[in-house]
């Protein structure tokens, strides 16, 4: 089979008329009719502003919108470009609406899109997701702008969010994958990415489109490939998120399993990485960082309690065989507290994800049964952190993350002991 026979043939067809482009944005989505209009004109202003010589494309990778979402797309305009730029843009820009095929979800999505920036020889590409709601022109050229310029190869977004919104991120995926790969990327799930061609091949290499990738564990595939392949790697400030988002005690169960399950799924395959690495370096960051007005988010911290005791009652007996009997008698005891005092301390948390790592890579339990039990402690750590952070504000909130990750890293050496036992 040729590099790119899997895309749809409609696709290839319009791309062999486009040729070739320097720069290619794509933007997956389902079912995001009320919020991708913005997304595109955003991504056509920043084509027009900062890059009006090159040759680009949007392509939107579609998973089957039943709420007009592919129209909203192909109608999304700017009809005056004179009201945001001083010249008008010398090029006019590429745009593609097509669906994806294979196992529904963003890796999928972006798998497409990795495969027409390969087929069009695209030096720089970007993707951002669908439900933006302050994405703006600027998001372009800071995504693009490090690989098309400076010679990077992949770009993390940085942004600022609401002290409780991208939990997932703040308690498990960005700590520990700072711990194992020793590369301070702040948002390693971010949603919003450049990447070079170059990393674009690179991602296409390896067969991982049957997997949870395919769904919610792509971003942090990419961000680990990028750094174990040894790309040139840097993060811009993007100010805020501004999106769809959760409650994180509403149901996160999927996410949390698929992105959980990936993280640990790449240990295995870069075992011998990461078990290399001490300590973590910055990374370097483009853009100017100013503070941001968020919005607010309801947290119900009752409920999170509830589920945490619920599952020490119900899940107690797997949980012991989980964890270690330490770390399981701390949780015991944590879970006989009233909710005023209640918590659950950041070095019992990392062995906890510790426990949780090993038990996954030796397979002591059917890993999904393993992962699902995984959600009550989570929300129990999660609430122990609103109720700790009430009044705190966001550098305050960044330095108790950093002494998280700092707990992560000193802990590793209990990890490889664990993991090699």
């Amino acid at each position: 089979m040729a590099e790119n026979d899997w895309l749809p043939e409609p696709l290839r067809e319009q791309l062999k008329v486009i040729g070739e482009v320097d720069i290619l944005v794509g933007i997956p989505s389902f079912n995001s009719a009320q919020t991708i209009g913005h997304v595109v004109r955003a991504v056509q202003a920043g084509f027009a502003k900062y890059f009006p010589r090159e040759r680009t494309l949007l392509i939107n990778s579609d998973g089957g919108s039943t709420d007009g979402t592919p129209e909203v797309v192909r109608s999304a305009s700017i009809n005056d470009y004179h009201t945001i730029l001083a010249t008008h843009p010398l090029r006019p820009v590429h745009k593609i609406i097509t669906p994806y095929h294979g196992i529904p979800g963003k890796g999928s999505a972006l798998r497409l899109v990795f495969g027409v920036a390969r087929e069009l020889k695209a030096k720089a590409c970007a993707v951002v997701d669908s439900d933006l709601r302050s994405i703006t022109p600027e998001w372009i050229d800071l995504l693009i702008s490090p690989v098309y310029r400076e010679g990077f190869d992949f770009v993390a977004p940085l942004y600022h969010r609401h002290k409780y919104d991208g939990t997932i991120t703040n308690s498990i995926v960005y700590p520990l994958t700072r711990a194992l790969y020793g590369k301070r990327v702040r948002q390693p799930i971010g949603g919003d990415f450049g990447f070079s061609g170059r990393l674009a091949e690179h991602y296409l290499a390896h067969d991982v489109w049957h997997t949870d990738v395919a769904r919610f564990g792509i971003d942090i595939w990419m961000t680990t490939m990028a750094i174990t392949g040894g790309f040139k790697i840097c993060q811009s400030f993007l100010g805020a998120k501004i999106h769809a988002a959760k409650d994180p005690g509403a149901d996160l169960s999927a996410m949390l399993m698929q992105v959980v399950s990936s993280v640990f799924s790449l240990m295995e395959a870069h075992e011998e990485h990461w078990k290399r690495v001490r300590g973590s370096q910055p990374v370097p960051t483009f853009g100017f960082e100013y503070t941001v007005g968020l919005e607010p988010i309801r947290v119900n911290v009752d409920r999170m309690v509830q589920i945490f005791r619920t599952g020490l009652r119900e899940l107690g007996p797997l949980w012991e065989t989980i964890l270690t009997p330490e770390t399981f008698r701390e949780i015991k005891r944590i879970g006989h507290t009233d909710e005023n005092s209640f918590r659950y301390p950041s070095s019992l948390w990392v062995r906890t994800i510790y426990d949780y790592a090993v038990a996954y890579h030796k397979a002591l339990i059917n890993r999904e049964h393993l992962l699902k039990s995984l959600m009550p402690l989570y929300l129990g750590r999660i609430a122990s952190f609103v109720l700790e952070t009430p009044e705190a504000d966001a550098d305050e909130v960044e330095r108790l993350l950093e002494d998280l990750c700092q707990e992560y890293e000193r802990m590793k050496p209990y990890l490889i002991q664990q993991w090699e036992s």
